[in-house]
């Protein structure tokens, strides 16, 4: 499992790495919001420990960053920890919360409990790609596809997790095509997902990476 920690303080950093390391956690850090943003797609993490009080972008930036992109785990690690303050969190999207000053023990705890519940590997089973009929098998029912929308999910779960540009959808797609543009990567974006999700606002399997492009969720 990834964890990626958005804390600006070193020794807080130092700390809660050298502990997760320990778990067998693979841990990787940022000191600003836009430090985060910028190593986000690539890092993948499984989970995010999410300071507010941070230099530019704060917390409460971050957060609502990742879930317009992500529906990766956060909890907020701050010396906020007034009941407002944890409200405010947890309303916009937080999956829990722990004030300052706290103790490894709970903070691992709180770790292992939110990836439980998130259960990602879960989500990846209820959709697989059977490339032998060139179909889609969610919740155990196939779904047909067009075969533009066969090799758009075809090429995002080749490598689950990682962000394709819409640049590099394209060049995939359309190999032969110049007249293709990145409106027909949405189109079939949008086609791709009225066929897979529950919830078009709220996608579980297609995720867009905001400035990027898009993922399959892992």
């Amino acid at each position: 499992m990834r964890i990626l920690i958005c804390e600006d303080e070193p020794d807080i950093i130092t700390i809660l790495s050298s502990s997760l390391i320990a778990e067998g956690y693979d841990v990787s850090s940022a000191s600003t919001g836009e430090e985060l943003v910028r190593m986000f797609p690539g890092a993948l993490p499984d989970l995010v420990l999410l300071d507010v009080k941070l230099p530019g972008m704060n917390g409460w930036e971050v957060l609502d960053w990742i879930r317009m992109c992500s529906n990766c785990p956060v909890i907020i690690l701050t010396a906020y920890g007034r009941v407002a303050d944890k409200v405010r969190g947890l309303s916009r999207g937080a999956d829990d919360y722990i004030a300052k000053p706290f103790k490894l023990v709970e903070v691992r705890a709180r770790i292992e409990a939110v990836l439980r519940r998130s259960s990602p590997a879960v989500e990846q089973r209820l959709l697989e790609i059977d490339d032998t009929r060139k179909v889609a098998i969610l919740r155990g029912k196939e779904v047909a596809l067009s075969p533009k929308e066969y090799a758009l999910v075809g090429l995002l779960s080749s490598e689950p997790g990682r962000v394709f540009s819409r640049q590099e959808i394209l060049s995939r797609l359309w190999p032969d095509n110049r007249y293709a543009t990145s409106q027909d990567v949405q189109k079939y974006v949008y086609l791709l997902r009225k066929r897979l999700e529950d919830d078009l606002s709220h996608p579980k399997f297609i995720l867009t990476v905001r400035g990027f492009g898009y993922r399959l969720a892992n």
